[in-house]
Parts: C-alpha cells; structure tokens; sequence
C-alpha cells in the first residue's frame, strides 16, 4: 500500500477534515506541520507549486487537498489508489 503524507496547519479545517477522513477508513498516515517545519513548506511549495494546505501525497504523487481526496472517497477509488503500485 502506498504511503500517504499529509501536509497541514493545526488550524486549517480541511486539514482536519482530511485527517478524520482517512481515520474514518482505518488508513494511516503521516502528518507534517508546516509551521513547525518551515523549511518543509519551502520544499512542498517548490515540489507541488501548493502554497495551500491539506497537501495529499500517495507515496510521491500529488493527490490534491481535502476536495480531491474526498471525490477519491465518494467515487469509492481512494483505497483502489492506494494499493497500485507501480
């Protein structure tokens, strides 16, 4: 199964959105601060052209933010994307 990486902020209520999502599922993941780590927002910002949060990454690939892993999930396509592997 792929990893899933969750940019956020403790305030920004997509990011808790995104997170009480992927408990409701029994996915795991981890989280990355970006306000306790700016140096980490610099490299997110320049690796996804995001400057927004919830950042979403499966492995190395850009989901999206909080809309996108949602559509994933009403589409019933978020746990088929998790485990291709390629």
């Amino acid at each position: 199964m792929k990893k899933i990486t969750i940019y956020t902020t403790p305030v920004c209520p997509y990011c808790i959105r995104t997170k009480e999502l992927l408990k409701a599922e029994g996915l795991e993941y981890t989280e990355v601060d970006v306000v306790e780590n700016p140096e980490v927002r610099d490299e997110m910002i320049k690796k996804t052209g995001h400057m927004t949060v919830p950042i979403i990454m499966f492995d190395d690939e850009l989901v999206g933010g909080y809309g996108d892993l949602a559509r994933l999930h009403t589409e019933d396509k978020l746990v088929e994307m998790l485990q291709l592997k390629i």
